[in-house]
């Protein structure tokens, strides 16, 4: 067999999927005691901020900076495709010159602050990626979105962290799993983008 072949996985036990049935519980749980009512405010304030050509802001660490990339382009291309006139989105972990900058020259905790500091307006709105709601970077891009009066909005999970009280409009899901809460800002600014897809700028 080739190296570059996966092994075959149909001979395996069924017990050996009780990672599969864990994982769904453990989603299907916080997804079932959820609040989703501020999610629908997300939606109709992204919705008047692409009205008003205003700007979004996305950032999170490791797999949450990742899911910041994909959801700027949902927003930017992914909700206008025939007009190609979405919503002005950018993913501050995007840039790794700047980032890298930023870090080595005044400290990680500075990365999104700075740049946000830069780029927010008033009315502009940002949207915090974070699993504990603790990361310093995090927790700072909060407080300069409060400074200059860009509307917040934090997808957390664990306890919330410091961020669930700072944010103006936090989405917080109760669950002690990065990978599920993860997992749960896709799902999220999935769910906002075919939302905004569906009901247009007009």
């Amino acid at each position: 067999m080739s190296s570059d072949v996966p092994p075959a996985v149909s001979s395996a036990p069924a017990s050996g999927l009780s990672f599969v049935s864990t994982y769904k519980k453990n989603l299907d749980d916080v997804w079932a005691r959820h609040d989703w009512s501020t999610v629908q405010l997300l939606a109709e304030t992204l919705r008047t901020c692409w009205k008003e050509k205003r700007r979004v802001f996305i950032c999170g660490n490791g797999g949450s900076a990742a899911n910041a990339v994909h959801l700027a382009n949902d927003f930017l291309y992914g909700i206008d495709k025939p007009a190609g006139l979405g919503l002005s989105t950018m993913a501050l972990s995007a840039n790794t010159a700047v980032i890298t900058c930023l870090a080595n020259d005044t400290s990680y905790e500075e990365i999104y602050s700075r740049q946000l500091a830069v780029h927010g307006r008033q009315g502009d709105v940002l949207i915090a990626l974070s699993g504990s709601g603790n990361s310093p970077n995090i927790v700072r891009a909060i407080e300069k979105a409060r400074e200059l009066g860009v509307i917040s909005f934090a997808i957390l999970g664990y306890s919330g962290g410091r961020c669930l009280a700072l944010a103006d409009h936090p989405i917080h899901f109760r669950i002690d799993d990065m990978q599920v809460a993860e997992d749960l800002q896709m799902m999220v600014g999935h769910m906002v983008m075919q939302w905004l897809y569906a009901h247009g700028r007009a």
